[in-house]
């Protein structure tokens, strides 16, 4: 069985994931965005983390990373478009009001369309830009479970205000890369609660499929 547990963790509320087989024992950690000792936690007593990945390269998800990957081993992947975000990691933090860090070595680099595994559950790469050039969502398509970070959230979407994002850009990657994988699909998001792809389909207020493109928020979250 996969198994998700979450940490809601930093001033943000970020969402931080641990996806984990039940079998093997094996797991992933997606987006750490602090409090180490309490996303280690998830882990105890049947998990061995080996992997770390990162949706995006923002600082409220990724302020964890290199203490993370320090005290447990575990390799840390990003996709290349933001690469520059990692490395800015300091400076983000810092201006964001979430002390010292350090930028985390990137073992590899997501690339669209790969393929990686957490136990005998197989997990995708789907690259979603918008909220910032490198984006992704991993998807589990046999599990019918997706993590999309920053992309869509439930009853919004990601911010488009910031350096590197596009707004038409992020409309293309709901629409045309996530809401096709199914509306009985279910969806965890780097901020708030979970939900299903369907119901964004339909409701969602600025992605939605019977809406015209529009002005994504630019308020929410960093």
């Amino acid at each position: 069985m996969l198994v998700v547990r979450q940490a809601v963790v930093g001033p943000f509320a970020e969402n931080t994931y641990l996806v984990a087989d039940s079998g093997t024992g094996d797991a992933i950690v997606i987006d750490p965005g602090g409090d180490t000792a309490r996303v280690l936690g998830l882990a105890q007593p049947d998990f061995r983390i080996g992997r770390i990945l990162a949706t995006h390269g923002h600082a409220d998800h990724l302020v964890g990373a290199e203490e993370f990957s320090r005290r447990t081993g575990a390799s840390f992947q990003i996709h290349v478009g933001d690469e520059p975000f990692v490395r800015a990691l300091p400076e983000q933090a810092a201006r964001l009001g979430l002390g010292e860090t350090r930028s985390p070595r990137i073992s590899s680099f997501l690339e669209d369309g790969e393929s990686f595994r957490v136990g005998n559950h197989e997990g995708r790469v789907i690259h979603t830009p918008g909220h910032s050039p490198g984006g992704v969502s991993l998807h589990f398509p046999d599990d019918r479970v997706i993590f999309t970070g920053d992309t869509l959230f439930a009853g919004s979407v990601g911010r488009t205000d910031l350096p590197g994002s596009d707004g038409a850009a992020l409309l293309c990657s709901i629409r045309e890369r996530l809401f096709p994988l199914g509306d009985d699909v279910r969806f965890f998001p780097g901020h708030g609660p979970a939900g299903t792809l369907g119901a964004e389909r339909r409701t969602n207020p600025y992605a939605g499929e019977d809406l015209s493109p529009r002005p994504t928020p630019s308020t929410r979250r960093p």
